[in-house]
This record gives structure tokens, C-alpha cells and sequence, in this order.
């Protein structure tokens, strides 16, 4: 099979599988591309409540497929930060299931995602100092954000590998799984995500994330949406919600 992203939806739960096996599922420059228009097609499916990326067998994503930085370098670059930036604007929450080795542009789309649970003895690193490329400004940022700049700078500084308890101990993953455990815990969450209200979901990334020109448009949406009614009304009568807001719906 040739390097790809395989993806299907069970459950109201997108999967992504970054599909490379010969290589460890590095990312060709075939597979940075092809990431946004399907993020797209999935953000606007009304099936998808949330998103898992994820990588096939024992290993997540080795980062770029070295090969494609041979003939241009920035063209590779531009491509992988706009596969990034794609993940992180998706409107939806977003969760990256983790085994084995999670390494340069793999761990750059592991931290455009909202969440990242690791398998016991998945290994993390942050590597162009090994490569002489420099990182992108929206990674390093998003990197800073998520570990504090002095573990940010250990990893790009040195490009050392850290192990799933320093990448728990920093704030790089949010949840470290027995071997064995990982699937099933992930989809024991992603059940509880996409159970909950899209439009508080919607709403607190936004927020996180640090926009803050959008306080109006939310609470319009939240005033039209009857999600607190309905949250308000299944809590009373001791029920499951059914809330009705969607980001596909809501344009």
C-alpha cells in the first residue's frame, strides 16, 4: 500500500491513521498535503463529533520522510505547517493516540491536537537541531504553550528522545496507557467527548486557544442553540442529553 492517510468514522469518531509503515509512518510530502482538505471534508461531516490521529502499528510518526527534504526544504516545511495549523484550527476536539516513536513533524501533529494519550514506552522528541532546519515559529509557540519554555528549549536545543514519564511530568501528553490499554481508554473518551456539547466544546477551544474577538458570536450561539436548556432539563430529570448544536450546522 502506498503511503497515505487512511480514515473512517464509527460512532460519531473520525479516525486518521497516518499510514507509512516501511517507514516508521514518516510523512511524505503527498500525505502533508492531503491532511487539510480531509480535515476539512471531516469538520463538516455531521457525523464527526471528534477526531483521533493516530499512526498504523507499533509506531506513531517518525516525523517527514527525510527523502522529501532533499529537493526543496522550505516547500517541505511550508506543507508540514500547513498540515499543523489545519489540525489545530479543527473545529472539533482532537486527540492523538500514541505508541512507539512520536519525532519531529510526528510530534508537531501530535501537538496541534488538543489532547495526546501515549502508550507505556512511546518515545517523544523534537529533532531539527539533528537536521540543521529551523523550527517553525507556530510550533515552537504551540510547543512553549503546551511544555514552558525551558522544556521546549531541552527539546529543540538538543533533540534528545524523552520517555512517556517526563513527557506526563511536562505536559506533552495528557494520559500515559498500560500496554494493551490504549485503545481502549481512548475510546472510552472519545464516547465522552462526542456525548457532550458541541457548542461548549467549540466555544472553549476557541477561547483557549487565546481568540478573543469571538465573545459575542458564542454567546449569540449559545442564546439560539438550546443546549443549556436541554444540559439544564437531562440533569433534572436524570437523563443523557441530546444536545443539538453542531459546528457542521452552525456554518
Amino acid at each position: 500500500m502506498e503511503p497515505q492517510l487512511l480514515h473512517e468514522v464509527t460512532d460519531a469518531v473520525a479516525t486518521v491513521v497516518v499510514h507509512h509503515p516501511a517507514k516508521r509512518n514518516a510523512m511524505t510530502a503527498g500525505m502533508w498535503r492531503s491532511l487539510p482538505p480531509l480535515l476539512d471534508s471531516l469538520a463538516t461531516d455531521p457525523r464527526v463529533r471528534a477526531l483521533v490521529l493516530t499512526g498504523a502499528g507499533g509506531t506513531f510518526c517518525a516525523g517527514a520522510d527525510i527523502s522529501t527534504l532533499r529537493g526543496s526544504p522550505d516547500e517541505a516545511q511550508r506543507l508540514a505547517v500547513r498540515a499543523e495549523e489545519a489540525l489545530a484550527t479543527f473545529p472539533k476536539p482532537t486527540l492523538a493516540a500514541v505508541r512507539g516513536h512520536c519525532v519531529g513533524g510526528g510530534a508537531q501533529l501530535a501537538a496541534a491536537c488538543d489532547l495526546r494519550f501515549a502508550e507505556a514506552g512511546a518515545l517523544f522528541g523534537v529533532t531539527p537541531a539533528k537536521l540543521g532546519i529551523v523550527y517553525p515559529a507556530s510550533a515552537t509557540r504551540r510547543l512553549v504553550s503546551l511544555v514552558g519554555p525551558a522544556t521546549a528549549k531541552y527539546l529543540l536545543f538538543s533533540g534528545e528522545l524523552i520517555d512517556t514519564e517526563r513527557a506526563l511530568r511536562t505536559g506533552l501528553v495528557d494520559e500515559v496507557l498500560p500496554e494493551g490499554e490504549l485503545d481502549k481508554r481512548v475510546a472510552e473518551f472519545t464516547r465522552t467527548l462526542a456525548a457532550r456539547s458541541q457548542l461548549t466544546q467549540a466555544a472553549a477551544k476557541e477561547f483557549a486557544d487565546g481568540r478573543t474577538d469571538r465573545d459575542a458570536h458564542w454567546t449569540e450561539q449559545a442564546r439560539g442553540s438550546g443546549d443549556t436548556a436541554e444540559g439544564v432539563a437531562a440533569f433534572l430529570e436524570r437523563r443523557a442529553p441530546r444536545f443539538t448544536w453542531s459546528v457542521s450546522a452552525s456554518g
